[in-house]
């Protein structure tokens, strides 16, 4: 296993493959892929299809594209190298590589991978804007709540007793 330096970040990169290419070797197009990301001394956290559909515009010729979703961490400084590398990859018509916050590097890879991810753990001590509202509704009987909203509705019918 390599060590990677501090500088490496988590990136979701999306890739339109060509679908025609796909569809006659899946794994030769995936290993293209994954293999571009370990050649700059990238680790691939998920790599798997995403969709394929028909594009909204032809792209380089292409009605229809495979979409594939990456995760990768790999440095900061490789990552030009390695997009230059996706343009020149005959199987990728277009790629997006964008940068994760560390936040959401857990959630996303689990997502991708088809696992579920422990929701946080919420203070039962601590206060929250919903737990006061419902509160304040639940401290009344309903005979208060619905004399609250008499009060409310007896202004309004007596400005327009008194309109006409």
């Amino acid at each position: 296993m390599r060590r990677l330096d501090l500088s490496a970040n988590v990136y979701e990169c999306m890739h339109i493959l060509d679908s025609n290419r796909y569809a006659r070797d899946p794994s030769g197009v995936q290993e293209s892929v994954d293999s571009t990301v370990t050649k700059f001394e990238g680790e691939i956290l998920v790599s798997r299809l995403w969709n394929e559909q028909k594009l909204a515009y032809l792209v380089d010729g292409h009605r229809k594209g495979t979409y594939w979703l990456s995760y990768i961490r790999i440095e900061g400084s490789r990552l030009v190298e390695m997009e230059r590398a996706f343009q020149l990859n005959d199987n990728v018509l277009r790629s997006l590589t964008l940068r994760l916050d560390e936040r959401l590097v857990e959630p996303m890879v689990a997502h991708a991978r088809g696992e579920t991810v422990p929701s946080t753990v919420v203070d039962d001590n601590a206060p929250s804007d919903a737990g006061d509202k419902s509160d304040a509704n639940s401290s009344k009987t309903p005979d208060e709540s619905t004399e609250s909203n008499e009060a409310v509705d007896q202004p309004v019918t007596e400005e327009a007793s008194s309109e006409s």
